[in-house]
């Protein structure tokens, strides 16, 4: 009986390994088509944006480049020029997941294969760079939006493996105007811009602020003009009603020499 136990328990675990290898290809297969890779890439860019970032402060889908059919995944709208207020200036977020190469690399890394690894790693540079030039050819355009966009990395295990090659994340700045981000590092970034739009919104409300004391300044000022006009009109009329009675006392005297008539 023990025996016997022991065997159905093992089996139970055998038929939990199995579902688990199951789930496991499952996940595989998602990871592996294209365009469901990179559904997941931007749902997550979509729920870190949602959770930093207030609704009228980003947009999807959207037109940064006039004539374009290309739409940005994401754009936070940030704040334009002074002399036209009305309008904004997006900064452009877009989500790349070269998963193949970085599971080769990390396969060739488990491996122990050094030339499997500098493969790997030219490899995933090259997709690196391909996709940076893609998101500036696309949706950079300034002055509609910044001279620079955000290339969103879903995991942090393929942002760290950009950021030990030496150089890329700078020559991707510098030549393609790409800031390379995590999920970590962009709600950082997203973050910035939160305090940034509060402290700008704090500035356009003192400004409101100045405005509406200068105008009760000029108000005040030509409330006092009147009030004097006003003093000086009252003082005429004062004026005028102490000579009335005088006026009006001459003729009483007057009145009274005039002999009065019997009654």
């Amino acid at each position: 009986r023990l025996v016997s136990d022991q065997l159905e328990a093992v089996q139970s675990g055998l038929g939990e390994m199995r579902n688990l290898a199951s789930g496991v290809r499952d996940l595989k297969k998602v990871l592996s088509n294209v365009k469901t890779r990179g559904t997941l890439g931007e749902v997550q860019l979509g729920a870190i944006l949602e959770e930093i970032l207030t609704v009228g402060q980003y947009d999807t889908n959207v037109q940064t480049k006039e004539g374009s059919r290309e739409n940005v995944e994401y754009a936070v709208r940030l704040p334009g020029p002074d002399d036209d207020p009305d309008r904004c200036v997006w900064l452009p977020i877009d989500s790349k997941f070269p998963q193949e190469d970085y599971q080769r690399l990390v396969d060739a890394s488990e491996a122990g294969d050094a030339e499997a690894v500098r493969s790997a790693v030219s490899s995933l540079v090259r997709s690196v760079k391909s996709c940076a030039k893609d998101i500036r050819e696309k949706y950079v355009s300034p002055p509609a939006t910044t001279d620079f966009a955000i290339m969103f990395l879903p995991t942090e295990g393929l942002y760290a493996e950009v950021l030990r090659q030496p150089g890329l994340v700078d020559e991707l700045m510098r030549s393609e105007r790409i800031v390379v981000a995590g999920p970590t590092t962009l709600a950082a970034i997203l973050s910035s811009l939160r305090m940034g739009f509060r402290t700008l919104a704090i500035e356009k409300r003192s400004s409101e602020v100045w405005q509406v004391l200068a105008a009760v300044k000029t108000e005040f000022g030509k409330f006092g003009e009147v009030l004097d006009k006003l003093r000086r009109q009252l003082d005429t009329a004062s004026r005028t009603v102490k000579e009335t009675g005088v006026r009006t006392r001459a003729m009483e005297r007057r009145l009274r020499e005039v002999e009065e008539l019997p009654e």
